[in-house]
Parts: C-alpha cells; sequence; structure tokens
C-alpha cells in the first residue's frame, strides 16, 4: 500500500476516533448524558478534526476540490458514527452537517498555515487556544429560552372557534412543512379532560408522541394558556428542545371575523443558538400553522 494511501485511510479514521470520543466525553461525563449540545461541538471539535486532516495530507498534493471532497466524506462518517453510538436521530444530524462541514474545512484550512512551515511555537499556540476555548464551554453554564408567535384571521366569533381551540379532533390534511414530511414528528390532535381551570389536556403527535399539559388559564372565547407538564424524549430535535408552555388569544375583530394568536415558550438545548434557534423557530412555526390552519377550518365549516 502507497504511503499517500496509507495517509488518505488515517485522515479518515482518525479525525473521527477524536470526535467521536471527545462527544462522548462531553456529554457522558461532563453533561451527564443530558442533550444539551455546546458550540465548541459543532465548531471546535471540528476545526481540529480539519487540522488532524491537514496533518495528513500535509505532503500529498491535494487540490481544494479533493479536500473538499474529502472533508464531505469524513463528515458522513463522523453522522454515521453518531447515529450509531450517540443515538442521534437522522434530522437532527442533517440539520448539524452544513455546521460541521464549513468548520472541518476552515480547520483544513488552518492546518495548511500550521504544517506549511513547521512552527512548533504557532502550532501549540493555536491547539492550546482551541482546547482552551473547548474546556471554558464544556464547564459553562448554557441556557436559552424563546418565544414564538403567530397569527391568523377566522371567519368565525370567539364563541364559535373556542371549543375547537381548547381540543380538536385528528388533523386529516397533509403535512407540508419538509421537515414533518421526513419524520420529525407533528401535530394531529388536541384532547382535554374537562373546560375549566387546571383541567390536564394533551397534544397528540405523529410516531404516538404525546405532550402531557396543564390548562393555567381559561378565559373562554378569549385566553387559554396551558403549561408542558411532559414531553417524550424523542432523539429528533425534541430531546434537544423543551416545550414550556403554549397559548391561545383572541380578538373579536367587530365584523364577525377572529384573530387567533398562537403563542408558544420554548427551551433550547442546542449551541450556538444563532444557527440553532432559527431551526428551532421554523419547527415550532409550523406547528402552530398546523394546528392553527386546522382550528380555522373547523371553525369556519363547522355548522
Amino acid at each position: 500500500m502507497s504511503t499517500d494511501r496509507q495517509q488518505k485511510i488515517k485522515s479518515f479514521i482518525i479525525p473521527n476516533v477524536f470526535s467521536i470520543a471527545t462527544m462522548a466525553i462531553t456529554r457522558y461525563f461532563i453533561n451527564d448524558g443530558a442533550g444539551q449540545l455546546i458550540a465548541s461541538e459543532f465548531i471546535i471539535i471540528p476545526m481540529v478534526m480539519g487540522i488532524i486532516c491537514a496533518w495528513f495530507w500535509k505532503d500529498m498534493e491535494l487540490v481544494w476540490a479533493q479536500r473538499i471532497l474529502y472533508s464531505s466524506l469524513n463528515l458522513f462518517i463522523t453522522i454515521g458514527l453518531s447515529y450509531l453510538f450517540l443515538k442521534e436521530g437522522v434530522i437532527c444530524l442533517v440539520i448539524v452537517s452544513p455546521v460541521i462541514l464549513i468548520f472541518v474545512l476552515i480547520g483544513v484550512s488552518i492546518g495548511r498555515i500550521m504544517f506549511r512551515k513547521i512552527n512548533n511555537t504557532l502550532n501549540v499556540s493555536i491547539i492550546s487556544i482551541l482546547l482552551f476555548v473547548f474546556i471554558m464551554d464544556a464547564i459553562s453554564k448554557h441556557t436559552y429560552e424563546n418565544e414564538v408567535s403567530d397569527t391568523i384571521i377566522i371567519n368565525a366569533p370567539p364563541g364559535k372557534i373556542w371549543k375547537n381551540v381548547v381540543a380538536f379532533e385528528k388533523i386529516k390534511q397533509e403535512n407540508q412543512f419538509w421537515l414533518f414530511k421526513m419524520g420529525l414528528p407533528s401535530p394531529i390532535q388536541t384532547t382535554v379532560d374537562g373546560y375549566y381551570n387546571g383541567a390536564g389536556r394533551k397534544c397528540i403527535f405523529s410516531n404516538g408522541y404525546v405532550f402531557g399539559e396543564r390548562i393555567s388559564t381559561y378565559e373562554p372565547g378569549k385566553n387559554l394558556v396551558f403549561d408542558i407538564i411532559d414531553q417524550p424524549r424523542d432523539p429528533e430535535i425534541m430531546n434537544h428542545l423543551d416545550l414550556l408552555r403554549g397559548q391561545f388569544l383572541l380578538k373579536d375583530n367587530g365584523n364577525g371575523t377572529t384573530t387567533l394568536t398562537g403563542n408558544s415558550w420554548y427551551k433550547l438545548y442546542v449551541f450556538p443558538t444563532w444557527y440553532y434557534d432559527i431551526w428551532a423557530q421554523s419547527i415550532v412555526r409550523n406547528v402552530h400553522i398546523r394546528v392553527m390552519d386546522h382550528i380555522k377550518e373547523i371553525s369556519e365549516h363547522d355548522k
């Protein structure tokens, strides 16, 4: 076997052993097996993977197209190992892939500079800085909460809509959101134990997932607030995002129509939030749209 071939094989094995081992240590020894994923796992680890690759490629005459191709292959290996050993969901891995690939390529670029001319002081400094940032990020407390709000106009008065807001029969419309089509759990029905403050409520999602809720504010025709008291630990997204509270506000427009506003509060456990909250907002918003469109349809056609 040629030296180049040996180095190429090592560039696929060593970086992935490093990444999976580091993520496993972070998850099970620092975060106690929780679903939280820190920013460094998507920034520092991929950069170090890229630097390791650059070390094995330093004596190979590779053009950038080859570096991108080999980095992409490394990404697919990382995704497969994360699915098998870290039990990450497919959709979650699809979401994180662009970030990982970008920072692997950044690491490859840094590595080319580091190893073009051996400079031990420079190389040790770069690795030390990356290690310091990773450790500080790993031991720091991470908290992030946000709210998503959506509105819709329904051609019916609040009194006619209210019962469908509190509980509704199974949604029959096909999913339009592409992540729902890929298998992300989507809302299909809501049931309630009673129409009063403190009553139990259940939001049933596809795949048999049930969110246990308790009504905390019950103002007929105006305001429904419910706290999420139990939710499934789905490997897709939900393992990294907690829904905290939901609300439906009804405003009588005085012309036979009602403005329905849906609010949701959630806590995100995946960082950096500047990237992952875009996805979280999109998912929560599409849950709103699916439920509120259904409420609109059955309220406007309810005789």
